[in-house]
């Protein structure tokens, strides 16, 4: 995938995209990179260290979020 341009790989998020779009949804992707793949960093996995990042990553994922909510609700210029 990276010979393709990609820079990373979700789990599940294009799955998830797929079904919500067949349903007429809107979709938003916000990912989290938690870790390198196996193989491409100089340490082993560890669930750990998944739960490391998203901890440390949760308090800015979360006003993130907040923030475009609120974005929702002010109305566009015509």
């Amino acid at each position: 995938l990276k010979t393709l341009g990609a820079d990373a790989v979700g789990m599940s998020t294009v799955p998830e995209t797929l079904a919500a779009s067949h349903m007429g949804m809107q979709v938003l992707g916000l990912s989290c990179l938690t870790n390198k793949a196996s193989g491409l960093s100089g340490t082993p996995l560890s669930h750990e260290e998944v739960l490391t990042v998203a901890a440390r990553s949760s308090e800015t994922i979360k006003q993130l979020i907040i923030a475009f909510c609120k974005d929702l609700s002010v109305p566009a210029n015509p």
